[in-house]
Order: structure tokens, then C-alpha cells, then sequence
């Protein structure tokens, strides 16, 4: 086999990892998209109880399956590791931050102002991924990120009294992302990490507010109980499935198909619980969209063009 030959079965490869991390992606925005709906469902509960049982029941569900995956030994390895373990406390902090902002977001009526947030942070993700991950983009792709730029501009000066929200949300999720691109664990691995963190201060809550009788689990009745043990697949699935695409994918790339999420989220605001739209909305969104096509156009040209034999 020749040098030609191996160079074009590398970038296959290359594009076939590329084309399984796309997939992952869009169907990771796509459940997240539909969170309001779950939330809402659970709206009588407080935010911090929710975040509590995310953590709880995914760490058992998480640990069941390293278990059975033989995967136990690696998650202590990464648990005793310094050089592992400090991102993955700060990465646990973000995004833990990130879950209660926007539980509390959801459930007080700022749908709308959520979405934003995540409009936002697939700028932050090119940003991030140009400045610390040396990734480049070519004049059309920064056209594309121009353009969304522009879009996401238009919607935060119309919705000034709730940019905070959208700023938090935006700037706690692109973070997270780029820490856990950095660190060197697998995705499971990585968030059985994150989530173990957080359990000895989820554990400590359980227990105080049973003892003080606030606890809503277990005195809603069992639709509640189980809309709330739900919560550990509904957060690790989603998170799992993230942490493998942003292993394969361009994080620019993946910043941009973040769209995908916060368009439902706008969507289920708009006509499910009857948020309204400003001006500045209609404006944006051919902006942003605009914007996606026109990326989207350009990373396939470059990928074909990089797996064309010479």
C-alpha cells in the first residue's frame, strides 16, 4: 500500500468518525430541545431537588453500567488522578450551574430567554475552539459564523431584562464542552466522574430536607416519584451521547449544530406555553439560519475536497 493510499484511508476514516459524531450530535440537541416539556411536568418541584435526583440517579445508573462493562477500574483511576480530576470538579460545577439555571428558567416562564442561551453558546464554542484548540476556519465558514453572530446580536438587544439568563446558560455550557474536549477520559468514564463529585452534596440534601419534611419526593404521589427517578436517564443519556460526538467533531462544527436544541426549545415556548416573540426574533432567525446553511455547505465542500484522491 502506497503513502497516497494510506493518506486517503486515513481521511475516510477521519470522515467516517466526523459523519457518526454528527449523527450523535443532532440527536443529542434534539433530546435536549424537548427538555422544557419534562420539566415542566415537574414544575412543583423546587430546581434544587431536581438538579439533587439528576445527579443521585444518574450516578446509580451510571455506575450499574461501568459495572457490567468492566469499566469500574477506570472510573477509580480517573478518581484518584490530580491532573484528571480538577477539570472534572470545575466541568461538574458548569455544568451543574448550567442544569439549575436553566430548570429554573424553564419552570418560571423564560423558555424563550433559555433558548437564547444556547443560541449563544455555539458562538462561544468557535471562539473557544479558535483560540485554545487552534482549530481555523476558511472565509466562508467565517462568513457563516458572521452571520449567526449578527442574528444572535439582534436577539439579545431585544430581550435586554433577561440577557443574564441567556449569557450564564451560553457561557457555563460552551465551557463545559471544552473541558470535557480537553480531558482524557472516555465519555461514560468522564461523566460517572462529574456526576460521583457532586453526589456527596446531593446526599447531604436528600437527607436534610427529609428530615425536614420539604422533601417533595415521595409526598407528590407516584407520578411524581417517577417522573423524578427518571431523571438519571434523562440526564446521562443525552450527556453521554454529547461527550462522544465532541470527541469526533470539529468543536466549531458541533458549536453550530447546537441550533438544533434551542430552536425546539423556542419552538415548545412559543406554541406550547405561549411565550411571545419580540421583533428582534424575526429578524434574527434567517440570520441564523442563514448562517447554519451556509457552514454547513462549506464544511462538506472541505470534507470531500480532503478525501479526494491525489
Amino acid at each position: 500500500m502506497n503513502l497516497t493510499a494510506t493518506s486517503v484511508q486515513t481521511a475516510t476514516s477521519v470522515q467516517s468518525g466526523a459523519r457518526s459524531g454528527l449523527a450523535v450530535g443532532l440527536g443529542t440537541y434534539a433530546l435536549w430541545g424537548m427538555m422544557p416539556l419534562y420539566f415542566r411536568s415537574i414544575g412543583h418541584v423546587p430546581p434544587l431537588e431536581v438538579i439533587v435526583h439528576r445527579v443521585i440517579w444518574s450516578v446509580a445508573l451510571l455506575w450499574v453500567i461501568l459495572f457490567f462493562r468492566g469499566r469500574l477500574p477506570a472510573l477509580w483511576h480517573t478518581m484518584t488522578s490530580l491532573r484528571l480530576l480538577w477539570p472534572l470538579a470545575i466541568s461538574a460545577t458548569l455544568i451543574a450551574g448550567n442544569w439549575l439555571l436553566y430548570i429554573w428558567a424553564v419552570q418560571n416562564e423564560h423558555i424563550v430567554a433559555a433558548s437564547l442561551g444556547y443560541f449563544l453558546s455555539p458562538m462561544l464554542n468557535v471562539l473557544l475552539g479558535y483560540i485554545v484548540l487552534k482549530e481555523r476556519l476558511n472565509r466562508w465558514q467565517w462568513l457563516a459564523v458572521a452571520m449567526a453572530a449578527v442574528g444572535v446580536a439582534v436577539l439579545a438587544v431585544g430581550e435586554l431584562s433577561t440577557l443574564w439568563i441567556s449569557l450564564c446558560l451560553a457561557g457555563s455550557f460552551a465551557l463545559y464542552g471544552l473541558i470535557r474536549k480537553m480531558v482524557d477520559t472516555g465519555p461514560m468514564v468522564g461523566l460517572a466522574a462529574e456526576t460521583t463529585l457532586l453526589l456527596p452534596v446531593s446526599v447531604a440534601a436528600f437527607i436534610w430536607w427529609y428530615a425536614q419534611g420539604t422533601l417533595v419526593f415521595s409526598a407528590s404521589g407516584s407520578n411524581t416519584d417517577m417522573l423524578l427517578l427518571s431523571a438519571g436517564a434523562i440526564t446521562a443519556v443525552p450527556l453521554l451521547m454529547f461527550a462522544y460526538a465532541v470527541k469526533r467533531m470539529a468543536y466549531a462544527t458541533l458549536g453550530l449544530i447546537q441550533y438544533v436544541g434551542p430552536t425546539l426549545q423556542l419552538m415548545l415556548g412559543l406554541f406550547v406555553y405561549g411565550e411571545h416573540l419580540s421583533t428582534g426574533h424575526y429578524a434574527a432567525f434567517p440570520l441564523i439560519w442563514s448562517g447554519l446553511a451556509l457552514y454547513s455547505w462549506s464544511a462538506l465542500r472541505q470534507r470531500r475536497i480532503l478525501v479526494q484522491p491525489k
